[in-house]
């Protein structure tokens, strides 16, 4: 072998390791890069799993609250329609009382109400229709006690029952309707407190 054979055997021998440490180097990265991907896809999967299971939870309490919501309202909304039945039955009974304790019920009502002056009272057609006798002469002494006096008036109001107090162009409205109304609150708290403590 030539002195050219020899050189050309040894060029060629390093350049074969030169390429094998290359490729040996490539290997390794290319395996070293493999790991690193998997290490990193494998905590990414841990990380999506773990986001999952947080976001799983937190939508269960979500729903939990949201049922919770619920069911409040409901247990709200079926107290209301009970509290709200209980009242009309109240009002109901009132307007169905006979007309002796209906009266009665006017002449407190009217003895918390009237004004020590000159006035006029009003009632329904029903309540003209079935007012006792003696009931004008109770509204004289009822409105003198307090000062005052009222003259019944013979033309009927439109309202379901009790009474108007007119002073001066003033109306003072004491219709059943009205006392419940404006009492409804209270009303509806004392019925809240018997009902469901």
């Amino acid at each position: 072998m030539s002195g050219l054979d020899k050189m050309k055997a040894r060029i060629l021998e390093e350049a074969q390791n030169t390429a094998r440490e290359i490729i040996d180097k490539a290997k390794t990265d290319a395996d070293t890069a493999v790991q690193a991907a998997r290490e990193s896809a494998e905590a990414e999967a841990v990380k999506i799993l773990e986001r999952a299971r947080r976001d799983a939870a937190d939508y269960g309490m979500r729903v939990d609250s949201s049922m919770d919501m619920q069911r409040k309202q409901a247990v709200l909304a079926a107290k209301q329609d009970v509290i709200s039945g209980v009242l009309k039955a109240a009002y109901d009974a009132v307007m169905n009382l006979d007309d002796e304790k209906y009266f009665e019920m006017l002449e407190k009502l009217l003895e918390k109400n009237v004004l020590p002056e000159a006035g006029e009272i009003r009632f329904s057609a029903k309540d003209l229709g079935r007012m006792p006798a003696g009931f004008p002469d109770k509204i004289k002494n009822i409105t003198a006690s307090k000062g005052g006096s009222l003259t019944v008036s013979g033309e009927p109001e439109k309202m379901d029952g009790g009474f108007l107090l007119v002073y001066g162009g003033i109306e003072e409205n004491c219709t059943i309707s009205a006392v419940f109304a404006s009492k409804r609150e209270e009303l509806s708290d004392q019925v809240n407190r018997l009902l469901f403590g």
